[in-house]
């Protein structure tokens, strides 16, 4: 398995980015709560992602709540041409790590044209539901997005947190060309969900990607592969989900400016079929 830093991947057949982004919910306070206590810190690494060429950019107007939109603006703005900033909706925040579901569509609406001026864009590139509301039918919310992309408001839709019925209720609504859903190394529980990104060309971006759970233990297959290629556990762990799938495109957050580096430099790392065969095994095992 070779995987590098050049490898892209078209989000929607005209949006072509390297399948390593950045997920930008960590640059803000805890609990994902509040602005972070180094501010312009969380803008350094925002302008170290873009020198790294990364250029794909995933938030949502929740994380803060608002704090994320509003520290990408302000250190990026203007932005670089062919940097996409894909942010989300359906969220509200009631504290610390609470996390409400909202998707009304006049909510959606709402979030919609608040993300536009905190990120200072006439529209947004990928719009994604951040999740699916059990008070709100499920086609009611994504023809809010058909709305807003009707309007120029949204350039392409994605959904998160859905199940594979729940994917195919969107798209019978909307053009879904991402799908963003908790996968990693530990919980691949989405397999359904990736097989289906597969077959129908659409980007697959895995939250929380770094998570190893008990393979990255001294011995285990992530700590061998990481001892081979000198390298961490997490490092092996993002190689290894870019190998796993063409339409794969991980999100790696953090606040920190090493880790950035560290989480980039990941791409450059090559698994060998049998080490990639021998994690995948363990990690459905």
């Amino acid at each position: 398995m070779t995987t590098t830093v050049t490898d892209t991947f078209i989000i929607g057949g005209d949006l072509q980015v390297r399948r390593l982004g950045f997920g930008a919910m960590r640059i803000t306070g805890p609990g994902i709560w509040g602005p972070p206590d180094d501010r312009e810190g969380a803008k350094r690494v925002l302008r170290r992602v873009v020198e790294l060429d990364v250029d794909l950019i995933d938030t949502a107007d929740s994380y803060g709540p608002e704090v994320s939109e509003e520290l990408i603006a302000e250190a990026l703005y203007p932005y670089p041409d062919g940097l996409v900033i894909a942010t989300k909706a359906g969220m509200r925040r009631t504290g610390p790590g609470q996390w409400p579901r909202d998707a009304r569509p006049e909510r959606l609406r709402e979030c919609c044209e608040a993300s536009l001026r905190r990120l200072r864009l006439e529209r947004i590139d990928l719009y994604q539901l951040h999740s699916p509301d059990p008070k709100v039918p499920l086609e009611e919310s994504m023809g809010a997005m058909r709305d807003l992309q009707d309007e120029g408001k949204v350039r392409h839709i994605g959904v998160s947190n859905v199940s594979l019925e729940e994917l195919e209720r969107a798209r019978a609504v909307v053009n879904v060309v991402t799908v963003q859903n908790r996968y990693n190394v530990a919980d691949r529980s989405s397999e359904d969900v990736l097989e289906a990104c597969e077959r129908d060309g659409i980007g697959f971006i895995p939250w929380y990607p770094l998570a190893t759970g008990d393979l990255a233990r001294p011995g285990g297959p992530l700590d061998e592969a990481a001892r081979a290629h000198d390298a961490t556990p997490g490092q092996v762990a993002l190689a290894w989900l870019l190998g796993r799938s063409s339409v794969m495109l991980p999100i790696p957050g953090t606040s920190s400016m090493g880790h950035l580096e560290e989480n980039v430099a990941a791409a450059e790392l090559e698994l060998s079929e049998a080490e990639a065969e021998e994690i995948g095994r363990a990690a459905a095992g």
